[in-house]
């Protein structure tokens, strides 16, 4: 009862601030530019470019699963900034504010405070990653060419497990710092980190959590969904536990201090 009623706080919250409106509409832009921009470039540089008499433009009609890539790409990096953005101030800035305070002083317990509010703040994300990116195969599959719904439905939840990982490390992030610049700021930083290893040590920790999106590329490819994708999913949900349970015991600590 006592996790419900901070969730419901938490949705009602989202929704008073029209979270639930600007959000999605914000991802199913960045989800569908690149692939308008793309299929529409070469009508564009007919109407409005200045191509010289009798010269011709070849433009590379991307595929299907290049254009569906081009989504995911854009909400690897622009999404995940969103979702820094609207979740950096989920407990720092109740602790700032002395709302914080406020609720414990209550019988409310620590877990069921910051598993709520992360749920919350998941579900929105979650609702916004799966609704842009349907969106685009929508707009894919009449541009493009036609990719399977089990294929995006697929990608769609091992993408959101991803981002399980980067509202956790937010999270955890909370639970250390009243400010919200400074949470944004290392979440972003620690993400930023953590695909640069991965990048380069990509041959020896292929279980990485930020390789998930590589993984959702070679699915759109060949079909076949690689292991090593299951591995990082694990990794990331693991992830996301400990940067919970941290974030827990470290509210406690504030608390008895």
């Amino acid at each position: 009862m006592q996790w419900q009623t901070i969730f419901k706080k938490e949705l009602t919250e989202h929704w008073r601030s029209f979270k639930w409106i600007w959000v999605p509409i914000v991802f199913i832009i960045f989800a569908i530019m690149d692939p308008l921009t793309m299929y529409y470039f070469p009508i564009i540089m007919d109407t409005v470019g200045n191509v010289p008499e009798g010269a011709t433009m070849d433009f590379p009609t991307p595929s299907v699963a290049e254009a569906m890539i081009m989504s995911f790409s854009q909400l690897g990096l622009l999404g995940v900034l969103i979702a820094v953005v609207v979740s950096m101030g989920l407990v720092s800035k109740e602790v700032k504010s002395g709302v914080y305070e406020l609720v414990l002083s209550k019988p409310v317990s620590f877990t069921n405070y910051i598993t709520a509010k992360y749920v919350a703040i998941l579900m929105l994300i979650a609702f916004s990653l799966a609704a842009s990116l349907l969106v685009s195969w929508y707009y894919v599959n009449i541009l493009f060419g036609t990719i399977s719904f089990i294929q995006i439905v697929v990608s769609i939840l091992f993408f959101i497990v991803y981002f399980m990982m980067i509202l956790g490390i937010v999270m955890l992030f909370n639970s250390f710092l009243k400010s919200q610049g400074l949470v944004a700021f290392l979440s972003i930083i620690t993400v930023v980190a953590l695909n640069v290893v991965s990048s380069i040590y990509s041959h020896v920790i292929t279980w990485s959590p930020t390789l998930i999106s590589d993984y959702i590329n070679v699915y759109f490819y060949s079909g076949q969904l690689e292991t090593e994708i299951w591995f990082s999913s694990v990794a990331a949900v693991a992830i996301t536990v400990i940067s919970l349970i941290i974030a827990t015991i470290t509210l406690k600590n504030k608390a008895i201090d």
